[in-house]
């Protein structure tokens, strides 16, 4: 295994100069970086983080507290995530959390020493933190400060936007309660239908905490009453079992009803994908880890992240 003095002698440079680089300390002339990193990747040198810790003071770690169950959406935060962190020479440290007392264990856990700074991802339970070391994430009461928050309202206006020109008007909208998103997603669909002169129909909603294949059930039970030609659905997973389901009941998607996934897109066989609103996990990851960097003793302060809205390639239907 290589040491830091084999990284030294390859590089041409002292001990200290090795570990100014590593540690991402300025200073250190571009000729010397360079030498460290590339006899770093030639030695496939690995820090002593243990080591680097005491001295530094600093553990180099990020906790990163997942509290939701969308398992795509997981992946995607902590691929980004750790293509940034090791940008910066900082480890992730992963825990997994149902509900608000495995979150607060975890976060007992991760900052006895073990991390310099804790994450918390997609929790749909009030945590009410005061930690300056936490950060919440797309978090149900993450509205004051240490917060990035997805702009839940303009998506749901986006999507339904992109329904009624589509000449979908009889849009349904099932987002359970559990989403932590309710009262931002129902704004953005009211703001629509009023911009587009469209009467609201609350028989078309189902945002209590009936699963997304009840709702569905009623809404198909009564389509002679509720005519509907197209359905928000919180996310891709639902977006998989409403399809599914409407196929049962020999709906084509998207030719009879047209479904929209606000958070994520959707891939099936035989099924075009479908219009989404997609946030971008790369510049997510970009923001935390600048927080992160250049935080000082002040608060970090609030963000709201806006989705991309991913429209099907009609090529595709061909």
């Amino acid at each position: 295994m290589s040491t830091i003095n084999d990284v030294s002698r390859l590089a041409g440079v002292s001990k200290a100069t090795v570990s100014r680089v590593l540690s991402g300390s300025r200073g250190v002339k571009e000729a010397s970086r360079v030498a460290v990193l590339k006899a770093v990747e030639e030695l496939n040198y690995r820090p002593n983080v243990i080591a680097q810790s005491l001295l530094s003071q600093s553990t180099g770690c990020i906790g990163v507290i997942c509290a939701q169950e969308n398992i795509n959406q997981t992946t995607g935060y902590l691929f980004a995530l750790e293509k940034h962190l090791s940008q910066h020479q900082k480890h992730l440290l992963l825990r997994f959390a149902n509900n608000k007392a495995e979150v607060m264990h975890a976060l007992e856990e991760l900052t006895c020493g073990l991390c310099d700074d804790v994450l918390i991802i997609g929790a749909r339970f009030p945590l009410n933190l005061t930690h300056e070391n936490v950060v919440l994430v797309d978090c149900m009461d993450a509205d004051t400060t240490n917060c990035i928050q997805f702009d839940h309202a303009f998506a749901a206006e986006t999507a339904c936007n992109y329904l009624i020109k589509q000449g979908r008007r009889q849009i349904a909208l099932i987002v359970p309660d559990t989403s932590g998103a309710v009262d931002r997603v129902l704004l953005g669909y009211k703001r629509a239908l009023e911009n587009n002169f469209l009467p609201f129909n609350r028989n078309l909603i189902f945002m209590d905490s009936t699963s997304s294949s009840v709702a569905l059930q009623v809404l198909l039970n009564n389509s002679t009453t509720l005519n509907f030609n197209a359905l928000l659905v919180a996310d891709e997973q639902e977006a998989q079992r409403v399809i599914t389901q409407l196929q049962a009941f020999n709906k084509s998607v998207p030719e009879d009803i047209m479904v929209f996934s606000l958070a994520g897109s959707l891939h099936l066989p035989g099924v075009t994908t479908i219009p989404a609103i997609e946030y971008s996990m790369d510049a997510m990851a970009a923001r935390i880890v600048s927080w992160l960097n250049e935080k000082t003793k002040s608060v970090l302060g609030s963000y709201v992240l806006r989705g991309d809205l991913i429209i099907p390639d009609i090529r595709s239907r061909k």
